[in-house]
C-alpha cells in the first residue's frame, strides 16, 4: 500500500516515515498545503495521513479541496489531543478517521488497515487475507503456505497483499511498481520482475500469470476471468 504523509513537524513526519516503512507500506511525505495538493492531484495513494495544522493551506483547506474534485482517497487526520474543533471540522470536511497526538504507530497502523478494507469494497471483516493455501496476516505481517511460515522481503509482502487484494483483476506494471517504490528511491528496469520471480518461487509458478504487454493478475477461480 502507498501512503501520503503530510506533516510539517520534521521529527514526527520523520518518524511516521521510517515506522510505516518497517511496517511494509511504501510511504512518500509532504511538508505543506500546497505539495500536499499537488501530490494527491497527480500520484496515487491508498491512504493519507493528514496533519491539520500546515503551513500555505491548512490540511482542512486541503481535504476540502480533494473532496471537491472527487478524490475519495481514504484520509485519516492527526490532530492535537484537546483539539475537538478541528476534528469535527475535518470529519465534516471529509475525513475518514481521525487520531490525536501523541499517537501509538501500532494503533495508526491498525487504522489504516481498517481504511484500507473498508475503502476496498469487499465487505471483508476479517483482517486475514486467505487464498488457496497462502494466508497473509497484515498485523504481524506474517505469511503462510500449507501452515508454514514464508520468509519474504518487504516488497514482495506488499505485492503480495495487493495481488491478493484485487484477485481478478490486472494490474499494470506502472500501478504495481508505483505502489512498491515511492520517490526518490533508485528502481532498477527489472527491479518488479525480479520480485514476481521469487515470489514465484515461494508459492508456486502457477500463481501469478503474465498479460502480455499489460501487467500480472492472480485469478480468482470463483469468478473465472479477469476484470
Amino acid at each position: 500500500m502507498r501512503i501520503l504523509v503530510i506533516e510539517d513537524d520534521l521529527i514526527i513526519g520523520d518518524g511516521l516515515t521510517s515506522g510505516l516503512r518497517k511496517y511494509n507500506y511504501t510511504v512518500d511525505w509532504v511538508k505543506n498545503g500546497e505539495e500536499a495538493l499537488q501530490a494527491i492531484l497527480n500520484e496515487p495513494f491508498e491512504v493519507i495521513v493528514l496533519d491539520i495544522g500546515l503551513p500555505v493551506q491548512s490540511g482542512i483547506e486541503v481535504l476540502k479541496t480533494i473532496r471537491a474534485k472527487g478524490i475519495n482517497t481514504p484520509v485519516l487526520i492527526l490532530t492535537a489531543l484537546e483539539d475537538v474543533e478541528n476534528r469535527v471540522l475535518g470529519l465534516d470536511a471529509g475525513a475518514d478517521d481521525y487520531l490525536s497526538k501523541p499517537f501509538d504507530l501500532d494503533e495508526l497502523c491498525a487504522r489504516i488497515r481498517a481504511l484500507q478494507r473498508r475503502s476496498g469494497g469487499s465487505g471483508r471483516t476479517n483482517p486475514i487475507i486467505t487464498f488457496k493455501d497462502i494466508t497473509i496476516d497484515p498485523a504481524s505481517r506474517v505469511v503462510r503456505k500449507d501452515g508454514k511460515k514464508v520468509e519474504i522481503s518487504r516488497r514482495e509482502f506488499v505485492l503480495l497483499t495487493l495481488f491478493l487484494s484485487n484477485l481478478g483483476k490486472v494490474l499494470s506494471r506502472e500501478h504495481l511498481t508505483r505502489s512498491l517504490y515511492g520517490w526518490g528511491e533508485d528502481v532498477d528496469s527489472n527491479a518488479l520482475e525480479v520480485h514476481i520471480h521469487n515470489l514465484r518461487k515461494k508459492f508456486g509458478n502457477d500463481l501469478i500469470s503474465t498479460v502480455r504487454g499489460v501487467g500480472y493478475i492472480i485469478e480468482d477461480e470463483e469468478e473465472g476471468t479477469p476484470k
